[in-house]
Protein backbone atom coordinates (compact mmCIF):
# COMPACT_ATOMS: atom_id res chain seq x y z
CA UNK A 1 0.00 0.00 0.00
CA UNK A 2 2.76 2.41 1.03
CA UNK A 3 4.38 1.41 -2.30
CA UNK A 4 1.11 2.10 -4.23
CA UNK A 5 1.48 5.85 -2.79
CA UNK A 6 5.01 6.45 -3.61
CA UNK A 7 4.46 5.86 -7.36
CA UNK A 8 3.24 9.08 -8.74
CA UNK A 9 5.93 10.87 -6.63
CA UNK A 10 9.02 8.77 -7.88
CA UNK A 11 7.17 9.60 -11.38
CA UNK A 12 6.96 12.96 -10.76
CA UNK A 13 10.93 12.76 -9.56
CA UNK A 14 12.00 11.15 -12.62
CA UNK A 15 10.07 13.55 -15.20
CA UNK A 16 11.96 16.09 -13.66
CA UNK A 17 15.48 14.32 -13.98
CA UNK A 18 15.15 13.60 -18.24
CA UNK A 19 13.44 16.86 -18.43
CA UNK A 20 15.07 19.45 -16.17
CA UNK A 21 12.05 20.84 -13.64
CA UNK A 22 11.34 24.60 -14.75
CA UNK A 23 10.18 27.45 -12.34
CA UNK A 24 8.16 30.07 -13.54
CA UNK A 25 5.77 33.54 -13.25
CA UNK A 26 4.38 36.28 -14.17
CA UNK A 27 4.87 40.09 -14.13
CA UNK A 28 2.95 42.86 -15.43
CA UNK A 29 5.10 45.94 -16.48
CA UNK A 30 4.07 49.44 -18.32
CA UNK A 31 5.23 50.90 -21.36
CA UNK A 32 8.07 52.71 -21.33
CA UNK A 33 9.93 51.41 -18.10
CA UNK A 34 12.71 49.25 -17.65
CA UNK A 35 11.59 45.53 -16.42
CA UNK A 36 13.96 42.99 -15.12
CA UNK A 37 13.61 39.33 -15.09
CA UNK A 38 15.38 37.11 -12.29
CA UNK A 39 17.51 34.33 -12.86
CA UNK A 40 20.53 33.18 -10.46
CA UNK A 41 22.86 30.16 -9.84
CA UNK A 42 24.86 29.41 -7.12
CA UNK A 43 28.59 29.75 -8.49
CA UNK A 44 30.33 29.11 -5.61
CA UNK A 45 29.60 26.13 -5.92
CA UNK A 46 29.23 24.85 -9.68
CA UNK A 47 31.59 27.79 -10.85
CA UNK A 48 31.05 30.09 -13.11
CA UNK A 49 28.67 28.93 -16.09
CA UNK A 50 27.49 29.52 -19.25
CA UNK A 51 23.48 30.83 -19.40
CA UNK A 52 20.86 32.42 -22.14
CA UNK A 53 17.85 33.96 -22.31
CA UNK A 54 14.94 33.16 -25.12
CA UNK A 55 11.40 33.84 -25.71
CA UNK A 56 9.23 30.99 -25.70
CA UNK A 57 9.13 28.55 -23.61
CA UNK A 58 12.78 26.40 -23.22
CA UNK A 59 13.31 23.62 -25.26
CA UNK A 60 15.51 20.83 -24.46
CA UNK A 61 18.71 22.39 -24.79
CA UNK A 62 19.42 25.69 -25.54
CA UNK A 63 16.99 28.63 -25.63
CA UNK A 64 14.58 29.31 -28.35
CA UNK A 65 14.76 32.05 -30.16
CA UNK A 66 17.67 33.55 -27.85
CA UNK A 67 17.73 37.26 -27.67
CA UNK A 68 20.97 37.39 -25.24
CA UNK A 69 23.44 34.84 -23.75
CA UNK A 70 27.12 35.10 -21.63
CA UNK A 71 29.89 32.56 -21.08
CA UNK A 72 29.67 32.81 -17.33
CA UNK A 73 31.86 36.44 -17.30
CA UNK A 74 30.84 38.61 -19.66
CA UNK A 75 27.68 38.51 -22.43
CA UNK A 76 29.01 36.85 -25.30
CA UNK A 77 25.95 37.39 -27.74
CA UNK A 78 22.81 39.48 -27.70
CA UNK A 79 19.78 40.95 -30.00
CA UNK A 80 19.97 44.34 -29.17
CA UNK A 81 21.00 46.72 -27.08
CA UNK A 82 17.84 46.43 -25.08
CA UNK A 83 18.75 43.31 -23.86
CA UNK A 84 21.64 43.63 -20.95
CA UNK A 85 22.79 41.65 -18.04
CA UNK A 86 23.21 44.79 -15.93
CA UNK A 87 24.16 42.61 -12.41
CA UNK A 88 26.78 40.52 -11.49
CA UNK A 89 27.38 37.65 -14.04
CA UNK A 90 30.13 36.35 -11.90
CA UNK A 91 28.26 35.59 -8.64
CA UNK A 92 25.84 34.15 -10.19
CA UNK A 93 23.08 36.36 -11.19
CA UNK A 94 22.48 36.45 -14.64
CA UNK A 95 19.05 38.13 -14.85
CA UNK A 96 17.63 40.06 -17.48
CA UNK A 97 17.20 43.42 -17.48
CA UNK A 98 15.15 44.84 -21.06
CA UNK A 99 14.86 48.61 -22.01
CA UNK A 100 11.56 50.48 -22.50
CA UNK A 101 9.30 47.94 -22.79
CA UNK A 102 6.82 47.70 -25.31
CA UNK A 103 3.22 46.17 -25.68
CA UNK A 104 5.18 43.81 -28.20
CA UNK A 105 7.76 42.55 -25.87
CA UNK A 106 4.95 40.59 -23.70
CA UNK A 107 5.40 37.28 -23.79
CA UNK A 108 7.20 34.23 -22.04
CA UNK A 109 10.75 34.23 -21.67
CA UNK A 110 13.24 31.55 -20.52
CA UNK A 111 16.63 31.12 -18.57
CA UNK A 112 18.98 28.15 -18.72
CA UNK A 113 21.82 27.98 -16.82
CA UNK A 114 24.17 25.16 -18.49
CA UNK A 115 25.12 23.04 -15.40
CA UNK A 116 27.06 20.22 -16.44
CA UNK A 117 26.22 16.53 -16.32
CA UNK A 118 23.09 14.48 -17.57
CA UNK A 119 20.13 16.28 -16.65
CA UNK A 120 21.62 18.86 -14.51
CA UNK A 121 20.28 22.09 -16.05
CA UNK A 122 18.62 25.15 -13.67
CA UNK A 123 15.65 26.33 -16.23
CA UNK A 124 13.49 29.30 -14.65
CA UNK A 125 10.46 31.11 -17.23
CA UNK A 126 8.19 34.03 -16.75
CA UNK A 127 5.54 35.51 -18.33
CA UNK A 128 5.02 38.95 -18.91
CA UNK A 129 2.96 41.24 -19.94
CA UNK A 130 3.09 45.25 -20.64
CA UNK A 131 0.27 47.41 -20.71
CA UNK A 132 0.04 50.83 -22.21
CA UNK A 133 -0.64 53.48 -19.51
CA UNK A 134 -1.98 57.40 -19.84
CA UNK A 135 0.73 60.00 -21.40
CA UNK A 136 2.64 61.67 -19.01
CA UNK A 137 1.45 64.93 -18.13
CA UNK A 138 2.57 68.22 -20.57
CA UNK A 139 4.52 71.19 -19.49
CA UNK A 140 3.44 73.86 -20.61
CA UNK A 141 4.68 77.64 -21.74
CA UNK A 142 3.33 80.88 -22.28
CA UNK A 143 4.63 82.16 -25.81
CA UNK A 144 2.76 85.49 -25.81
CA UNK A 145 -0.23 87.07 -24.53
CA UNK A 146 -1.44 90.30 -25.84
CA UNK A 147 -5.08 92.10 -25.18
CA UNK A 148 -7.38 90.00 -26.02
CA UNK A 149 -5.04 86.90 -26.71
CA UNK A 150 -3.00 83.60 -25.35
CA UNK A 151 -0.70 81.84 -27.26
CA UNK A 152 0.81 78.55 -25.50
CA UNK A 153 3.16 76.29 -26.48
CA UNK A 154 4.31 72.71 -25.07
CA UNK A 155 6.94 69.77 -26.13
CA UNK A 156 5.86 66.24 -26.95
CA UNK A 157 5.81 63.39 -24.27
CA UNK A 158 5.87 59.89 -23.68
CA UNK A 159 2.28 58.90 -25.22
CA UNK A 160 2.22 56.15 -22.85
CA UNK A 161 2.37 53.09 -25.73
CA UNK A 162 -0.87 54.42 -27.37
CA UNK A 163 -0.38 57.42 -29.71
CA UNK A 164 -1.84 60.69 -28.41
CA UNK A 165 -5.17 61.32 -29.80
CA UNK A 166 -6.59 64.76 -28.60
CA UNK A 167 -5.46 67.44 -26.52
CA UNK A 168 -7.80 69.31 -23.50
CA UNK A 169 -7.51 73.06 -22.38
CA UNK A 170 -8.95 74.14 -19.48
CA UNK A 171 -9.41 78.25 -19.06
CA UNK A 172 -10.69 79.80 -16.27
CA UNK A 173 -10.87 83.03 -14.31
CA UNK A 174 -8.06 82.91 -11.73
CA UNK A 175 -10.56 83.53 -8.91
CA UNK A 176 -13.19 80.82 -9.72
CA UNK A 177 -12.71 77.12 -9.38
CA UNK A 178 -11.92 74.47 -12.00
CA UNK A 179 -15.81 73.75 -12.05
CA UNK A 180 -16.18 76.99 -13.83
CA UNK A 181 -13.60 76.11 -16.44
CA UNK A 182 -13.97 76.30 -20.63
CA UNK A 183 -13.01 73.04 -21.23
CA UNK A 184 -11.71 72.44 -25.22
CA UNK A 185 -10.36 69.32 -26.86
CA UNK A 186 -8.36 69.94 -29.83
CA UNK A 187 -8.17 66.47 -32.02
CA UNK A 188 -4.72 67.23 -33.70
CA UNK A 189 -2.02 65.34 -32.37
CA UNK A 190 0.52 66.90 -33.93
CA UNK A 191 -0.07 70.62 -32.41
CA UNK A 192 2.88 71.69 -30.08
CA UNK A 193 1.27 75.51 -30.08
CA UNK A 194 -2.09 77.14 -30.04
CA UNK A 195 -4.17 80.73 -29.75
CA UNK A 196 -6.55 81.23 -27.24
CA UNK A 197 -8.55 84.14 -28.49
CA UNK A 198 -11.41 86.20 -27.71
CA UNK A 199 -10.47 86.97 -23.87
CA UNK A 200 -11.06 90.00 -21.52
CA UNK A 201 -7.96 92.62 -21.52
CA UNK A 202 -6.46 92.92 -18.01
CA UNK A 203 -8.13 89.62 -16.84
CA UNK A 204 -5.55 86.85 -14.94
CA UNK A 205 -6.74 83.18 -16.47
CA UNK A 206 -5.63 80.09 -15.27
CA UNK A 207 -4.97 77.26 -18.15
CA UNK A 208 -4.25 73.61 -17.60
CA UNK A 209 -3.29 70.92 -20.74
CA UNK A 210 -4.08 67.20 -20.71
CA UNK A 211 -2.79 64.82 -23.35
CA UNK A 212 -5.41 61.88 -24.06
CA UNK A 213 -4.52 58.64 -25.93
CA UNK A 214 -6.81 54.73 -26.30
CA UNK A 215 -6.21 54.14 -22.62
CA UNK A 216 -7.03 57.86 -20.88
CA UNK A 217 -6.44 61.34 -20.00
CA UNK A 218 -3.22 62.39 -18.73
CA UNK A 219 -2.61 64.09 -14.86
CA UNK A 220 -2.87 67.83 -15.53
CA UNK A 221 -0.15 70.08 -16.43
CA UNK A 222 1.94 72.57 -15.08
CA UNK A 223 -1.15 75.27 -14.17
CA UNK A 224 -0.20 78.91 -16.17
CA UNK A 225 -1.30 81.87 -15.04
CA UNK A 226 -1.52 84.93 -17.57
CA UNK A 227 -2.91 88.24 -17.31
CA UNK A 228 -3.95 89.54 -20.57
CA UNK A 229 -2.30 93.27 -21.51
CA UNK A 230 -4.77 96.31 -21.25
CA UNK A 231 -6.34 97.73 -23.88
CA UNK A 232 -8.70 100.77 -24.62
CA UNK A 233 -12.40 100.87 -22.60
CA UNK A 234 -15.06 99.49 -25.17
CA UNK A 235 -17.46 101.64 -23.27
CA UNK A 236 -18.23 105.69 -23.26
CA UNK A 237 -18.12 107.52 -19.49
CA UNK A 238 -21.48 107.34 -17.87
CA UNK A 239 -24.34 109.87 -16.45
CA UNK A 240 -22.39 112.80 -18.07
CA UNK A 241 -24.07 116.06 -17.76
CA UNK A 242 -23.67 119.49 -18.34
CA UNK A 243 -24.70 122.27 -16.32
CA UNK A 244 -24.37 125.74 -16.42
CA UNK A 245 -22.63 127.86 -13.60
CA UNK A 246 -21.91 131.22 -14.94
CA UNK A 247 -21.72 133.14 -17.95
CA UNK A 248 -17.95 131.89 -18.87
CA UNK A 249 -17.99 128.49 -16.81
CA UNK A 250 -19.83 124.98 -17.73
CA UNK A 251 -19.80 122.54 -14.92
CA UNK A 252 -19.65 118.84 -16.14
CA UNK A 253 -20.37 115.83 -14.40
CA UNK A 254 -19.68 111.89 -15.31
CA UNK A 255 -19.05 108.30 -13.75
CA UNK A 256 -16.48 105.99 -15.04
CA UNK A 257 -17.02 103.62 -17.91
CA UNK A 258 -18.99 100.28 -17.00
CA UNK A 259 -16.26 97.82 -14.95
CA UNK A 260 -16.42 95.71 -17.37
CA UNK A 261 -15.78 98.13 -20.42
CA UNK A 262 -13.06 99.44 -18.96
CA UNK A 263 -10.22 97.03 -20.42
CA UNK A 264 -7.78 97.98 -17.83
CA UNK A 265 -6.45 100.68 -15.11
CA UNK A 266 -8.53 104.22 -15.60
CA UNK A 267 -5.81 106.92 -16.07
CA UNK A 268 -7.57 109.62 -17.06
CA UNK A 269 -10.37 111.60 -19.16
CA UNK A 270 -9.61 113.67 -21.90
CA UNK A 271 -12.49 116.37 -22.17
CA UNK A 272 -13.04 118.28 -25.46
CA UNK A 273 -15.77 120.55 -25.73
CA UNK A 274 -16.36 123.40 -28.55
CA UNK A 275 -18.54 126.34 -29.37
CA UNK A 276 -21.56 125.98 -31.76
CA UNK A 277 -22.36 128.66 -33.76
CA UNK A 278 -26.02 128.77 -34.38
CA UNK A 279 -25.53 131.50 -37.28
CA UNK A 280 -23.83 129.41 -39.81
CA UNK A 281 -24.96 126.33 -38.21
CA UNK A 282 -21.20 125.02 -37.44
CA UNK A 283 -18.96 123.91 -34.97
CA UNK A 284 -15.63 125.96 -33.86
CA UNK A 285 -12.01 124.20 -33.49
CA UNK A 286 -11.92 121.98 -30.49
CA UNK A 287 -10.77 122.90 -27.28
CA UNK A 288 -8.89 120.10 -25.38
CA UNK A 289 -8.56 118.85 -21.08
CA UNK A 290 -7.12 116.48 -19.56
CA UNK A 291 -8.31 114.79 -16.20
CA UNK A 292 -6.79 112.67 -13.84
CA UNK A 293 -8.98 109.49 -12.63
CA UNK A 294 -9.36 109.64 -9.36
CA UNK A 295 -13.21 108.75 -7.84
CA UNK A 296 -16.27 107.17 -8.63
CA UNK A 297 -17.76 110.24 -9.46
CA UNK A 298 -15.80 113.17 -11.62
CA UNK A 299 -16.60 116.69 -12.91
CA UNK A 300 -14.62 119.74 -13.82
CA UNK A 301 -15.00 123.01 -14.44
CA UNK A 302 -14.75 124.14 -18.11
CA UNK A 303 -13.65 128.25 -17.77
CA UNK A 304 -13.44 131.58 -20.05
CA UNK A 305 -16.00 130.59 -22.23
CA UNK A 306 -17.89 132.97 -24.25
CA UNK A 307 -21.08 134.15 -22.28
CA UNK A 308 -24.91 133.13 -24.02
CA UNK A 309 -22.77 130.80 -26.34
CA UNK A 310 -23.80 127.03 -26.52
CA UNK A 311 -21.05 124.02 -26.22
CA UNK A 312 -20.90 120.72 -27.00
CA UNK A 313 -18.46 118.60 -25.07
CA UNK A 314 -17.30 114.70 -25.05
CA UNK A 315 -15.29 112.59 -22.61
CA UNK A 316 -13.52 109.76 -23.52
CA UNK A 317 -11.75 107.59 -20.76
CA UNK A 318 -8.11 106.39 -21.60
CA UNK A 319 -6.24 103.48 -19.96
CA UNK A 320 -2.54 103.17 -20.73
CA UNK A 321 -3.28 101.05 -24.02
CA UNK A 322 -5.59 103.98 -25.28
CA UNK A 323 -8.54 105.97 -25.60
CA UNK A 324 -11.86 104.62 -25.54
CA UNK A 325 -15.26 105.61 -27.31
CA UNK A 326 -16.93 109.40 -26.60
CA UNK A 327 -19.63 110.23 -24.16
CA UNK A 328 -22.01 112.71 -25.76
CA UNK A 329 -24.44 115.26 -24.23
CA UNK A 330 -27.40 118.26 -25.37
CA UNK A 331 -25.27 121.49 -26.00
CA UNK A 332 -25.42 123.80 -22.90
CA UNK A 333 -25.82 127.30 -23.17
CA UNK A 334 -23.73 129.54 -20.57
CA UNK A 335 -25.36 131.88 -18.81
CA UNK A 336 -26.13 135.40 -19.89
CA UNK A 337 -24.35 138.34 -18.28
CA UNK A 338 -27.29 140.18 -17.04
CA UNK A 339 -28.62 136.67 -15.76
CA UNK A 340 -28.53 134.69 -12.40
CA UNK A 341 -30.29 132.33 -13.85
CA UNK A 342 -28.51 128.76 -14.25
CA UNK A 343 -29.30 126.67 -17.15
CA UNK A 344 -29.71 123.59 -17.07
CA UNK A 345 -28.28 120.59 -19.45
CA UNK A 346 -32.40 119.40 -19.77
CA UNK A 347 -33.60 122.72 -21.64
CA UNK A 348 -31.18 122.33 -24.67
CA UNK A 349 -32.49 120.15 -27.77
CA UNK A 350 -29.60 120.26 -30.10
CA UNK A 351 -27.67 117.54 -29.71
CA UNK A 352 -24.08 116.93 -30.95
CA UNK A 353 -24.35 115.11 -34.55
CA UNK A 354 -20.97 116.13 -36.19
CA UNK A 355 -19.50 112.51 -36.03
CA UNK A 356 -16.86 113.55 -38.66
CA UNK A 357 -15.45 116.17 -35.91
CA UNK A 358 -15.73 113.75 -32.92
CA UNK A 359 -13.76 111.05 -35.12
CA UNK A 360 -11.47 114.59 -35.32
CA UNK A 361 -10.74 114.53 -31.65
CA UNK A 362 -10.27 110.66 -30.90
CA UNK A 363 -7.75 110.68 -33.79
CA UNK A 364 -5.64 112.88 -31.78
CA UNK A 365 -5.12 110.23 -29.20
CA UNK A 366 -4.28 106.93 -30.30
CA UNK A 367 -6.66 106.28 -33.83
CA UNK A 368 -5.61 108.44 -37.10
CA UNK A 369 -8.90 110.18 -38.90
CA UNK A 370 -9.46 109.36 -42.39
CA UNK A 371 -8.91 113.11 -43.64
CA UNK A 372 -6.03 112.43 -41.57
CA UNK A 373 -4.70 109.31 -43.21
CA UNK A 374 -5.21 111.00 -46.91
CA UNK A 375 -3.29 113.69 -45.81
CA UNK A 376 -0.13 111.91 -44.52
CA UNK A 377 0.17 109.58 -47.43
CA UNK A 378 0.31 112.71 -49.56
CA UNK A 379 3.36 114.39 -47.58
CA UNK A 380 4.84 110.83 -47.61
CA UNK A 381 4.73 110.77 -51.24
CA UNK A 382 6.07 114.16 -51.76
CA UNK A 383 9.31 113.62 -49.76
CA UNK A 384 9.85 110.11 -51.03
CA UNK A 385 12.07 109.61 -53.94
CA UNK A 386 11.77 105.61 -54.44
CA UNK A 387 8.74 103.55 -54.62
CA UNK A 388 8.43 100.86 -52.43
CA UNK A 389 6.51 97.75 -52.67
CA UNK A 390 4.52 96.23 -49.41
CA UNK A 391 3.81 92.60 -49.81
CA UNK A 392 0.82 91.34 -51.32
CA UNK A 393 -2.00 89.55 -48.58
CA UNK A 394 -1.80 85.53 -48.21
CA UNK A 395 -5.12 83.88 -48.96
CA UNK A 396 -6.41 81.71 -46.03
CA UNK A 397 -8.97 79.26 -45.99
CA UNK A 398 -10.67 77.28 -43.50
CA UNK A 399 -8.93 73.90 -42.38
CA UNK A 400 -11.76 72.45 -40.11
CA UNK A 401 -13.40 74.04 -37.45
CA UNK A 402 -14.79 72.08 -34.68
CA UNK A 403 -16.73 72.97 -31.85
CA UNK A 404 -15.22 76.19 -30.60
CA UNK A 405 -12.07 75.40 -32.26
CA UNK A 406 -10.81 76.91 -35.67
CA UNK A 407 -7.63 75.44 -37.72
CA UNK A 408 -6.49 77.96 -40.38
CA UNK A 409 -4.21 77.58 -43.23
CA UNK A 410 -2.80 80.20 -45.39
CA UNK A 411 -0.72 80.43 -49.23
CA UNK A 412 1.76 83.51 -48.78
CA UNK A 413 1.69 85.99 -51.79
CA UNK A 414 4.53 87.97 -53.60
CA UNK A 415 6.73 89.30 -50.70
CA UNK A 416 7.89 92.67 -52.31
CA UNK A 417 10.80 94.91 -51.97
CA UNK A 418 12.41 92.59 -48.82
CA UNK A 419 11.15 89.43 -47.32
CA UNK A 420 7.87 88.71 -45.49
CA UNK A 421 9.13 89.46 -41.39
CA UNK A 422 5.60 88.13 -40.11
CA UNK A 423 1.69 87.57 -40.26
CA UNK A 424 -1.06 89.04 -38.44
CA UNK A 425 -4.74 87.63 -37.88
CA UNK A 426 -7.58 90.19 -36.97
CA UNK A 427 -11.39 88.53 -35.91
CA UNK A 428 -13.86 90.55 -35.05
CA UNK A 429 -17.83 89.86 -34.36
CA UNK A 430 -19.63 89.71 -37.67
CA UNK A 431 -21.89 92.52 -37.15
CA UNK A 432 -18.99 94.93 -35.44
CA UNK A 433 -16.82 97.11 -38.18
CA UNK A 434 -13.21 96.33 -38.52
CA UNK A 435 -12.33 99.74 -36.65
CA UNK A 436 -13.31 97.81 -33.59
CA UNK A 437 -11.26 94.69 -34.33
CA UNK A 438 -11.45 92.30 -31.13
CA UNK A 439 -8.07 90.38 -31.60
CA UNK A 440 -4.88 89.88 -33.36
CA UNK A 441 -2.79 87.14 -33.66
CA UNK A 442 0.53 87.36 -34.72
CA UNK A 443 2.33 84.72 -36.91
CA UNK A 444 6.07 83.62 -37.47
CA UNK A 445 7.18 84.32 -41.14
CA UNK A 446 7.55 80.81 -41.78
CA UNK A 447 4.10 79.66 -40.28
CA UNK A 448 1.42 78.83 -42.70
CA UNK A 449 -1.14 77.52 -40.30
CA UNK A 450 -2.75 77.90 -37.27
CA UNK A 451 -5.17 76.01 -34.20
CA UNK A 452 -7.48 78.95 -32.17
CA UNK A 453 -9.31 78.35 -30.16
CA UNK A 454 -12.64 81.14 -29.63
CA UNK A 455 -13.59 81.19 -25.78
CA UNK A 456 -16.85 82.72 -26.54
CA UNK A 457 -19.02 80.58 -29.54
CA UNK A 458 -20.51 83.44 -31.48
CA UNK A 459 -19.96 84.57 -35.66
CA UNK A 460 -16.64 86.04 -36.26
CA UNK A 461 -14.92 87.58 -39.66
CA UNK A 462 -11.18 87.15 -39.98
CA UNK A 463 -8.66 88.48 -41.89
CA UNK A 464 -4.86 88.29 -42.68
CA UNK A 465 -2.26 90.86 -43.42
CA UNK A 466 1.49 90.07 -43.61
CA UNK A 467 4.59 92.14 -43.05
CA UNK A 468 7.58 93.24 -44.13
CA UNK A 469 10.40 96.38 -43.57
CA UNK A 470 8.35 98.37 -46.28
CA UNK A 471 4.81 98.28 -44.89
CA UNK A 472 2.10 96.13 -44.34
CA UNK A 473 -0.22 94.22 -46.95
CA UNK A 474 -3.99 94.99 -47.89
CA UNK A 475 -6.33 92.69 -46.21
CA UNK A 476 -6.34 89.27 -47.60
CA UNK A 477 -10.31 87.24 -47.82
CA UNK A 478 -12.04 87.49 -45.31
CA UNK A 479 -13.58 84.52 -43.31
CA UNK A 480 -17.16 83.91 -41.80
CA UNK A 481 -16.99 81.57 -39.11
CA UNK A 482 -19.48 80.46 -36.81
CA UNK A 483 -18.11 78.26 -33.69
CA UNK A 484 -20.76 76.29 -31.80
CA UNK A 485 -20.88 75.03 -27.83
CA UNK A 486 -19.45 71.73 -27.01
CA UNK A 487 -20.56 69.03 -29.06
CA UNK A 488 -22.38 70.88 -31.97
CA UNK A 489 -20.38 72.07 -34.72
CA UNK A 490 -21.39 74.94 -37.04
CA UNK A 491 -19.87 76.24 -39.90
CA UNK A 492 -20.98 79.85 -42.19
CA UNK A 493 -18.37 80.00 -44.76
CA UNK A 494 -17.99 83.08 -46.89
CA UNK A 495 -14.94 84.12 -48.30
CA UNK A 496 -14.64 87.35 -49.94
CA UNK A 497 -11.85 87.99 -52.40
CA UNK A 498 -10.91 91.49 -51.42
CA UNK A 499 -10.42 93.67 -54.71
CA UNK A 500 -10.33 97.67 -55.42
CA UNK A 501 -13.10 97.63 -58.24
CA UNK A 502 -15.12 94.35 -57.57
CA UNK A 503 -17.46 93.19 -54.91
CA UNK A 504 -16.79 89.80 -53.22
CA UNK A 505 -17.77 86.75 -54.70
CA UNK A 506 -19.93 84.48 -52.03
CA UNK A 507 -19.10 80.54 -52.14
CA UNK A 508 -22.39 80.29 -50.79
CA UNK A 509 -23.94 81.27 -54.29
CA UNK A 510 -21.40 79.49 -56.35
CA UNK A 511 -22.80 76.42 -54.68
CA UNK A 512 -26.39 77.66 -54.66
CA UNK A 513 -25.87 78.03 -59.06
CA UNK A 514 -24.52 73.94 -58.73
CA UNK A 515 -27.90 73.18 -57.18
CA UNK A 516 -30.03 74.81 -58.79
CA UNK A 517 -28.38 73.44 -61.92
CA UNK A 518 -29.36 70.21 -60.73
CA UNK A 519 -32.84 70.47 -59.13
CA UNK A 520 -34.51 72.61 -62.04
CA UNK A 521 -34.54 69.55 -64.71
CA UNK A 522 -34.99 66.46 -62.25
CA UNK A 523 -38.56 68.81 -61.10
CA UNK A 524 -39.12 69.45 -64.97
CA UNK A 525 -39.14 65.94 -65.67
CA UNK A 526 -41.18 64.66 -62.26
CA UNK A 527 -44.20 67.14 -63.50
CA UNK A 528 -44.22 65.46 -67.35
CA UNK A 529 -44.47 62.05 -66.01
CA UNK A 530 -47.07 63.01 -63.25
CA UNK A 531 -48.92 64.63 -66.03
CA UNK A 532 -48.75 61.59 -68.38
CA UNK A 533 -49.78 59.49 -65.29
CA UNK A 534 -52.81 61.23 -64.57
CA UNK A 535 -54.17 61.20 -67.59
CA UNK A 536 -53.60 57.54 -68.34
CA UNK A 537 -55.49 56.79 -65.12
CA UNK A 538 -58.40 59.15 -66.26
CA UNK A 539 -58.78 57.02 -68.90
CA UNK A 540 -58.77 53.78 -67.07
CA UNK A 541 -61.50 55.08 -65.00
CA UNK A 542 -64.04 55.26 -68.32
CA UNK A 543 -63.44 51.55 -68.47
CA UNK A 544 -65.65 48.87 -66.64
CA UNK A 545 -64.02 47.20 -64.06
CA UNK A 546 -62.12 47.44 -60.39
CA UNK A 547 -59.87 50.20 -60.18
CA UNK A 548 -57.08 48.16 -58.05
CA UNK A 549 -54.00 48.33 -60.43
CA UNK A 550 -50.76 46.24 -60.26
CA UNK A 551 -47.75 46.21 -62.75
CA UNK A 552 -47.56 43.03 -64.54
CA UNK A 553 -44.99 41.70 -67.14
CA UNK A 554 -44.20 45.28 -67.69
CA UNK A 555 -47.57 46.00 -68.92
CA UNK A 556 -50.20 48.50 -65.89
CA UNK A 557 -53.52 46.22 -65.69
CA UNK A 558 -56.51 46.38 -63.81
CA UNK A 559 -59.20 43.52 -63.20
CA UNK A 560 -61.38 42.35 -65.53
CA UNK A 561 -59.53 44.94 -68.66
CA UNK A 562 -57.56 44.29 -71.11
CA UNK A 563 -53.74 45.59 -70.42
CA UNK A 564 -53.16 49.09 -70.71
CA UNK A 565 -50.49 50.68 -73.12
CA UNK A 566 -47.41 51.25 -71.48
CA UNK A 567 -46.45 54.74 -70.27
Amino acid sequence: MIFLRCVPLCCSLLFCLLLGCVSAESIIATVGEDVTLICNYDAKNYGKLAACWGRGAIPNSGCANEVIRSDGTSVTKRLSERYQLRRDVGVGDVSLTIRQVEEGDSGTYGCRVEIPGWFNDHKHQLTLTVVAVRPNPLRVDTREVKERTVTVRWTPVFDGGKPITAYRIDLKNKQTSWDTAVSTEVSNPELTQLTLVDLRPAKSYNLRMFAINSVGMSEASNVLTVTTKEAAPEGPPLDMQLEAVTSHSIKVTWKPPRLDHRNGALQGYSISYREYDPAGRQFKRWQHLSVTATREEESVILSNLKPSAKYGVIIQAKTNAGVGPASTAPLCSTLDEASTIKSSSTAATILIQDTTSVTSVVSQGHRTSAVETVTAAAVWGESTTSITVSPDPPVIELKEVKDNTISLLWTPGFEGDSPVTGYYLECKAVNASWDRTKTVVDFSPNQTEATIIEIIPSTYNIRMFAKNSQGTSKASNVITITTGEAGHQRVDLLTTISTDTHAAASVEESQSGHLAAIVVPVVLVVAVVAIITTWQLRRVKQKAGSLSMWLTNEALRYRNSEPLQEL
